[in-house]
């Protein structure tokens, strides 16, 4: 029997209006920070996506009892948890497993967790988790299990070494609950994590420097339950502003997060994509010229990602579909990740000029007309980026493993549906 697929019938216009769901990178490490306080937190604006799903029920494993009250409101009620083995066939479904480790070293003492999984981007190392933690008071073990012990968390002067995203969140989660004061140096900044010290906050902890990369954290004072509600997501946020663009279409992106889009809009105006601010809706117009714009004297230019506030990795196969459908050469640089490129082999079998110059650099020249295809979701954002090409493509085309999409795309199909897209899903 043939896996779930999406059916495409691209080289339709849409329109209308589109709301991003709650960032699903901010709702992981927040849905695992509820683990925290044994009163119960409410949490709203959750994305209803298999990651988060997957989560859920490794939270529940611990004790907790989480269930969903709402379409994506989530309750979380954590009055006694435990730290024992949780299904390892879960956790390596998902790389936010390893946001586990500080509260149930915070609540339980220690916990015990299968190497985490995720998208098969390149090597995304943990080391920074391990060296945090450890700082902060933990011990680990790394054999077929990771086994994390503590006989009491406490603060420390933190310089990580390198601004990971979970390596800062674990560590932000397990200073709220350790005694004393942390100085987190080279903390990442993203939306999410943002989030997050938000969420803490309401919680009754004291983060400084929230949005920066220097965190101060007054920790071990008691945490209680709140109500909090998820932040827009930003990647989705460039997804719906690549999707406009290369199917010529005029979309509204209502409730936008527009605080958190500077980056992104400057990267998708050197493509020549226009966007419009209006109050807090984001606007892209429809038959823009969509001309790249050479550096100075005529260079050809180059997009590259670098950790926030600069361009985000997560949107960078978008850029690379939305370059496929502009005039000009441009070099797209992906500086994160050794493998989130090697998806563009599909585009060029859909007729996109690409040459992929090494595991990091893309040269892409258009415009050109894309043809549909039968292609794979490598990974969830090269998923979406597939998704976007099929629907400026000429014709039908075949998407295979969808389940990476559905991992951080809500109903997509449906909603893109409702702008006037065509997009079938068979089970």
């Amino acid at each position: 029997m043939r896996a779930p697929h999406f059916v495409v019938e691209g080289g339709r216009t849409l329109h209308g209006t589109i709301r991003p769901t709650g960032n699903k990178n901010a709702a992981l490490p927040i849905v695992c920070a509820a683990l925290l306080t044994d009163q119960p937190v409410t949490l709203e604006n959750v994305p209803r996506i298999r990651d988060i799903e997957h989560l859920v029920e490794l939270v529940r494993q611990t004790g907790a009892a989480a269930e969903w009250t709402a379409a994506n409101t989530l309750r979380i009620h954590a009055q006694q948890v435990h730290g024992d083995t949780l299904d390892p066939e879960l956790c390596k479904r998902i790389r936010a497993s390893i946001l586990l480790a500080a509260p149930l070293l915070a609540r339980a003492g220690g916990c015990e967790l299968a190497p985490p999984g995720g998208d098969v981007i390149g090597r995304r190392r943990l080391d920074t988790h391990f060296l945090a933690l450890e700082a902060l008071g933990a011990t680990f073990d790394f054999a077929e299990r990771l086994t994390f012990r503590t006989a009491g968390l406490r603060g420390a002067d933190i310089f990580l070494d390198e601004p990971s995203v979970t390596g800062t969140e674990n560590a932000v989660m397990a200073a709220v609950a350790a005694q004393g004061t942390t100085v987190l140096h080279n903390a990442a900044c993203e939306p999410h994590v943002q989030d997050l010290c938000q969420l803490l906050v309401a919680m009754g902890a004291t983060i400084h420097g929230i949005g920066s990369n220097l965190l101060t954290i007054e920790g071990g004072r008691p945490l209680h339950g709140c109500t909090h509600r998820i932040g827009p997501d930003h990647i989705e946020v460039g997804s719906f502003i690549g999707l406009a663009a290369v199917t010529r279409s005029a979309l509204r992106i209502a409730d936008a997060g527009v605080a958190h889009l500077r980056s992104v809009r400057l990267g998708f105006d050197r493509l020549g994509v226009e966007t419009r601010i209006e109050g807090d809706d984001l606007l892209v117009p429809a038959d823009q010229a969509m001309r790249i714009r050479s550096d100075l004297g005529g260079a050809v230019p180059k997009l590259e990602d670098q950790p926030w506030p600069a361009f985000p990795a997560d949107v960078m196969s978008i850029v690379i579909v939305t370059a496929t459908q502009c005039e000009g050469i441009i070099l797209i640089h992906e500086k994160m990740f050794e493998s989130r490129m090697f998806f563009v082999d599909k585009l060029v079998g859909m007729g996109a000029r690409i040459v992929l110059c090494d595991p990091h650099r893309a040269l892409v020249s258009g415009p050109t007309e894309l043809r549909g295809s039968t292609v794979e979701s490598p990974d969830i954002r090269a998923g979406m980026a597939m998704l976007i090409a099929a629907l400026c493509a000429k014709g039908t085309s075949i998407i295979n493993n969808i389940g990476q999409i559905d991992r951080g795309y809500e109903r997509i199909d449906e909603r893109l549906n409702a702008l006037g897209a065509s997009i079938t899903r068979v089970e």
